[in-house]
C-alpha cells in the first residue's frame, strides 16, 4: 500500500486514480465525513447509493458504483458498505464486509489505480491495523493508495 497525504477528491479529479472508494452505512446518509464530500462533488454516486434499499443489513459486504467523466478522463467512485449504521458508540467498521468488498473489487477492476481514505478507521472506529492487512491482502499486485487528507 502506498500513503500519500492530501485530498482523495483532488486527486481523484487531477487524474491520479481511475477508482476511488469510500466507505458507507447501510442506510443511504452520505452525510459526514468524506461521504459528505463524496455525496457533493459526485451527485451520481449519492444517486447510486439512494437506487438501494435503505437500512438492508444485506447490503454489508457490496457496494453501488458510480462512473463519470471529469477532464476527459473516466473516474469510478465505490460506495463501499462497510459499516451498518452510524450511531451509537464502539466500533461500526465491519471487517468481514470490508474484506469482502475488497476482494470484489480486486476481481472487476483489477489493473486500475485505486484510491482510498482510512475507510472504517475514522468515524465508523475500526482499527486501521487490521483494516489495513485486509486492504493490503485483498489488492496485493494492485495499484493502490492510501490517501490521508491533509489540509
Amino acid at each position: 500500500m502506498k500513503t500519500v497525504d492530501g485530498d482523495l477528491i483532488k486527486l481523484a479529479l487531477e487524474g491520479e486514480f481511475d477508482v476511488i472508494i469510500h466507505g458507507c452505512n447501510c442506510f443511504c446518509t452520505m452525510g459526514a465525513g468524506i461521504a459528505k464530500a463524496i455525496k457533493s462533488e459526485f451527485p451520481d454516486a449519492a444517486k447510486a447509493d439512494l437506487e438501494t434499499q435503505k437500512g438492508d443489513r444485506l447490503k454489508l459486504g457490496t457496494y453501488s458504483h458510480a462512473t463519470v467523466e471529469r477532464n476527459g478522463k473516466k473516474l469510478t467512485i465505490i460506495n463501499a458498505y462497510s459499516q451498518y449504521n452510524w450511531r451509537g458508540r464502539g466500533v461500526k467498521a465491519d471487517y468481514d464486509a470490508i474484506q469482502r468488498i475488497f476482494a470484489q473489487l480486486k476481481q472487476t477492476y483489477s489493473g486500475a489505480r485505486f484510491g482510498y481514505p482510512l475507510i472504517g478507521a475514522g468515524l465508523a472506529g475500526g482499527d486501521w491495523s487490521v483494516i489495513a492487512e485486509i486492504i493490503d491482502t485483498e489488492l496485493m499486485g494492485e495499484d493502490h493508495t492510501l490517501v490521508k487528507f491533509a489540509r
